[in-house]
């Protein structure tokens, strides 16, 4: 059966026991339904020969060879993949557009006897919803930004009111990346329609009569940027600040970022690229911290010399309506459940005004 839907909340509610993308392996890395297993019927290589011959010698040749290795290709994840599956499996298929590849493997799977559907329309579909959510309509939801210097564990602070019952939208976590200069993490950042998809998805997800957390940030995080219905909300939202001692952050950015503190090479040529907004002294101080190992000074100098007057400057650029602050003498484990705590009631009381 091919299903039509009218909202990206339906799509996600679809009540299917899995979500097959058939497309190839770089069209699925690039964006896909969350939650979606990738089972490409035509692998990249072979995606771009069945175009080619399309395009410059034959439709027809194209087709019996697409057909050919559609069909092998479907067998082996038949075999491979989905055997185990008893005679309930539900299976939801999609590929770019609702077309041939997923007809083509919709059909086999309902002659085996499994209950498949398709989706309508395709990626081409849920990419529509995606956009339309995050550039077209007005978001629904009322946002509450969680500011603060640099240093007082906000990504921190927000994971904790989400586990303890908090809405949140947890932006760095979705672009891959702690959203500074040296805020690179493993595994590198996803692109921006996936960006776009993680956002969309989880905001469809949450009850718009509740607030929703998320950390200030700037309009981009590394190389991804925060798409427009998102930002006009978020630089209109009412925010609540992290207090915490000038000590108590730096221990904490020694810990979180230790990773990056312990790799010279790699910290040295990004604090270089700093030398067009701090002076030549102040960098080649910062330098001299890295060469000598010296984590602590450079820490609590970055944080001084750099973060925290970027801070203050950024601050000023949007009207703020402030919800007050949440004073923590300590960020560690305890602390950090502690200030969540206290910014969650601040959300509950906003639900119940």
């Amino acid at each position: 059966m091919s299903l039509t839907f009218s909202s990206l909340a339906q799509m996600l509610a679809h009540g299917h026991d899995t979500v097959i993308d058939v497309r190839s392996p770089a069209e699925y890395a690039e964006d896909h339904v969350p939650g979606a297993i990738n089972l490409p019927v035509l692998n990249n290589e072979e995606r771009a020969e069945v175009g080619t011959i399309y395009v410059q010698d034959s439709p027809f040749k194209a087709r019996k060879l697409g057909a050919a290795l559609v069909f092998r290709n479907a067998a082996n994840h038949i075999e491979q993949h989905l055997s185990h599956h008893d005679g309930a499996w539900r299976p939801l298929v999609y590929c770019w557009r609702g077309g041939q590849r997923s007809g083509s493997f919709t059909w086999m799977l309902q002659q085996i006897g499994w209950r498949a559907d398709v989706v309508q329309g395709g990626y081409q579909t849920y990419r529509r919803m995606v956009h339309r959510a995050v550039y077209e309509d007005a978001l629904t939801h009322r946002l509450v930004l969680l500011d603060g210097f640099t240093g007082t564990a906000k990504t921190e602070i927000l994971t904790a009111v989400a586990r303890q019952g908090g809405q949140v939208l947890d932006l760095e976590a979705m672009a891959g990346h702690r959203g500074s200069l040296l805020g690179e993490r493993p595994g590198g950042q996803p692109s921006q329609k996936a960006f776009e998809s993680r956002i969309a998805c989880a905001l469809a997800g949450m009850d718009p009569e509740r607030p929703v957390l998320v950390e200030a940030e700037a309009n981009k995080i590394g190389a991804r940027s925060i798409p427009p219905t998102v930002w006009e909300a978020m630089k209109h939202a009412p925010r609540l600040d992290v207090e915490a001692a000038f000590e108590a952050r730096c221990d904490y950015l020694l810990r979180a970022y230790e990773d990056i503190l312990s790799n010279g090479p790699k910290l040295s040529e990004k604090l270089d690229q700093l030398r067009a907004h701090r002076s030549n002294a102040l960098v080649d101080q910062w330098q001299a911290f890295i060469a000598e190992g010296d984590k602590a000074a450079l820490t609590a100098s970055l944080m001084r010399d750099h973060y925290d007057p970027a801070y203050r400057k950024a601050r000023g650029r949007y009207p703020v309506q402030s919800l007050g602050s949440v004073v923590t003498e300590s960020l560690n484990d305890t602390g950090i459940e502690a200030a969540a705590t206290q910014v969650l009631a601040r959300l509950e009381a906003l639900s119940a005004g």
